[in-house]
């Protein structure tokens, strides 16, 4: 796709008598959504300043002087846009080529090669049990990062753990108490949770149990070694089970720095924005005033204590002299949007203009139950742990029922749960709020991960029978242009946008641009295998074009699925 873009912004400049900059035409060359306005589209409104005259008149102008490449059958100039229409036998041939070429690395590039990408995402609170909520944070940031991977740029993926503050008083003096009362071999973090809200209910009732608290978190911020060995228990048990989790997700952390981490920090960021002159009082806390339509972010309370904006600001200066980042990106539920405002403003105090504007908010929207919003003091919570196991359960049941010949049915159980999970979260746009219901997101039919797994295992199994071998066949030798049914011409010509698609979901932070392309991509198939022969096809020629559109399609299901953290099954 990529090609032809180039293509269409040289013949575009090629007839401009202007001085135009090749890369302006080609960042605005799009698909447009409807085939009949051809396969790219070039709005002519940004030339309309430079060249004073309508978009309309530009169109016209530039499409009688525009000199064809092979590649492109035709164009129109309709209402101010350039219409492309490619020569579909050139076409399909190429696309199909590259793709058999390529294989594994077809969607790659390199384009953000020797650029640096900081992503911070998942981040739970230490001695909580993962729910839902972070399960969405969690496959939501893995996907962005294998996404801009995917672009050649190399990633620093950060889990900024809750993993500091006054909740670890009550945690220790409960550990303490009852401590014998729990299994902590079995499910540690569970206990633990257990323990906080037994001793958050005591301290309630009694004033004392929370001056013990405090006392407690004083000694650990003095280092006192018992209370420094628990915190540092409570922070190994929960980071074994929350790996244990990323493991299954496919999710990748090179840092583990949380909270804790940016304690003798933060002196440094008090000490800028003191001598910035741009730290105020505000009734005893100090300030920075961020704008008029933004309340002022506060760096002190007013018992001279940090908050999370301190961290957050010493994290973004960490991270500037650490990472030298293109951009750093941070993934989290839209009810900290106003927070990240207040920080990034401030860290304009802090950090070069280069690197204020790498700061990026990717917000997330609620993750709800049909009942409601989960609720912890109402129960309503989904431990991650228990839906894991759910979901692979009642995949492992369906597997039973259609009487699926598989070897491991374990594995297959899992693949197909966790697959259904992660695919149910992504391809909803990431504002939107998410309605949950494991019986449908284990659906085979629909808009589900399961539907799209077993496209792809169709097409496996498709080879399979026809003892289609990529290694055996040269690609070279192969009559790409017998496929002329529109069910072919329409599969491949999706199949052709997958970089491009790779690259919009990554520039949008928004990994449903790709979900929601594989699922057009797995219907184009169906239409495509029930309306064109395959293994019953008697032209020998014909069928090995068509198998070649087969094994084409898996390798971008499977690109795919892999970039969104879900596995293909070789059968289903």
């Amino acid at each position: 796709m990529d090609k032809i873009k180039n293509l269409i912004a040289k013949l575009i400049i090629n007839v401009l008598d202007e001085n135009i900059n090749e890369k302006d035409i080609l960042e605005k060359i799009e698909v447009p959504k409807d085939n009949k306005n051809g396969d790219f589209s070039y709005p002519c409104f940004n030339l309309a300043r430079v060249l004073k005259k309508s978009p309309v008149v530009i169109a016209n102008e530039i499409k009688e002087k525009i000199v064809l490449d092979e590649k492109l059958q035709k164009v129109e100039a309709v209402n101010g846009f350039l219409n492309f229409y490619l020569n579909n036998t050139n076409v399909l041939e190429d696309v199909l080529k590259n793709i058999l070429e390529q294989n594994e690395n077809y969607g790659k590039s390199s384009e953000g090669k020797g650029q640096k990408i900081v992503i911070d995402y998942s981040s739970p609170n230490i001695a909580k049990p993962f729910h839902l909520g972070h399960f969405r944070n969690t496959v939501l940031g893995s996907a962005i990062y294998k996404l801009y991977n995917a672009l050649g740029y190399e990633i620093v993926g950060i889990n900024h753990l809750g993993d500091w503050g006054r909740q670890f008083g009550l945690i220790i003096e409960g550990y303490k108490r009852f401590k014998d009362e729990y299994d902590l071999k079995k499910e540690p973090v569970k206990v633990l949770a257990q323990i906080y809200a037994r001793m958050n209910k005591i301290a309630k009732e009694d004033e004392s149990v929370m001056d013990i608290a405090r006392d407690n978190f004083k000694k650990l911020e003095q280092g006192d070694k018992e209370a420094v060995a628990l915190w540092e228990y409570f922070r190994e048990v929960s980071l074994e089970e929350y790996n244990r989790i990323y493991d299954l997700l496919g999710s990748k952390f090179d840092s583990y720095n949380g909270e804790a981490f940016y304690n003798d920090k933060m002196d440094e960021i008090i000490s800028i924005l003191e001598d910035k002159k741009v730290l105020e009082d505000s009734q005893g806390a100090k300030v920075v005033n961020v704008g008029d339509d933004i309340p002022p972010c506060i760096v002190l309370k007013s018992n001279g204590s940090t908050i999370y904006a301190t961290r957050d600001l010493a994290a973004i200066l960490y991270r500037v002299r650490n990472y030298d980042f293109t951009k750093a990106i941070y993934v989290t539920a839209t009810d900290q949007i106003l927070h990240f405002k207040q920080v990034f403003e401030v860290a304009k105090h802090l950090v070069d203009k280069k690197y204020q504007e790498g700061l990026v908010h990717v917000p997330y929207g609620m993750v709800r139950l049909k009942s409601g919003k989960m609720s912890s003091r109402e129960g309503t919570v989904i431990y991650i742990n228990d839906l894991i196991k759910e979901a692979i359960e009642k995949s492992k049941k369906i597997i039973v029922e259609k009487n699926t010949d598989v070897d491991d049915i374990d594995k297959l159980a899992k693949q197909i749960g966790i697959g259904a999970l992660t695919f149910n979260y992504l391809k909803s746009g990431k504002i939107k709020d998410v309605i949950f219901d494991l019986d449908d997101t284990l659906k085979f039919d629909g808009e589900t991960g399961p539907y799209v797994q077993y496209t792809y295992v169709r097409t496996k199994s498709i080879l399979d029978r026809a003892n289609f071998n990529i290694k055996n066949i040269d690609a070279q030798n192969i009559k790409f242009d017998l496929l002329k049914e529109d069910e072919e011409i329409n599969l491949v010509k999706e199949l052709q946008k997958f970089q491009d698609i790779i690259r919009k979901s990554a520039n949008s932070y928004e990994p449903s641009i790709l979900t929601r392309y594989i699922i057009d991509i797995s219907a184009l198939f169906s239409k495509f295998y029930n309306n064109c022969k395959v293994l019953s096809c008697e032209d020998e020629y014909v069928k090995q074009a068509r198998l070649a559109l087969v094994y084409a399609t898996s390798i971008v299901i499977k690109n795919g699925l892999t970039i969104l953290g879900i596995e293909c099954p070789d059968k289903m």
